[in-house]
């Protein structure tokens, strides 16, 4: 890992912050050092979520309603290793808040977002994982998660940019 002429708390406080936007937004614009690194910390970061993600157990639950009715609810509980990955992978990025879009009252933005607590580490864990997953059965190949496109110089310290996007 590089550097980036800074110490070693702030180095990681960038990687953690350009990898929670990364995996937020999609693609990002960055310089080409941070670019290479961030490639490398995102990726461990899939693929641990990739060899999770199935890993989940099934239980009953039982629920008292308003009027002290019991019933039986089925609910879908993290593995041991999918908990163990998640938790990794939540000390390793920042935690983002869902917003709400536009137009959208404050009624259905509570009921949407009311079961998710950490939205950037379930949008890992139901979109990106069974994607790339079934991406690397296809293939028979794991990695390549992440695409770096060159834009050119920066103006004033000309410093290499790029765009670095999820494939």
């Amino acid at each position: 890992m590089r550097k980036l002429n800074r110490p070693t708390d702030q180095r990681m406080s960038v990687m953690r912050s350009l990898a929670t936007n990364l995996l937020w937004y999609g693609k990002i614009e960055t310089t080409l050092a941070k670019s290479k690194d961030l490639r490398i910390y995102v990726e461990k970061i899939l693929t641990k979520a990739i060899n999770t993600h199935e890993d989940v157990v099934k239980t009953t639950k039982t629920v008292v309603d308003a009027k002290g009715a019991k019933s039986q609810k089925e609910v879908v509980n993290d593995g041991a290793k999918k908990l163990a990955a998640r938790r990794d992978i939540m000390s390793k990025l920042y935690d983002v808040q869902e917003i709400r879009a536009d137009k959208e009252s404050k009624a259905d933005f509570v009921k949407r977002t009311e079961d998710i607590k950490h939205p950037l580490i379930e949008k890992i864990f139901n979109i990106y994982a069974p994607k790339y997953a079934k991406r690397n059965a296809d293939n028979g190949v794991g990695g390549g998660y992440t695409r770096i496109v060159k834009l050119g110089t920066r103006n004033g310290d000309n410093a290499e940019m790029v765009i670095i996007e999820l494939v």
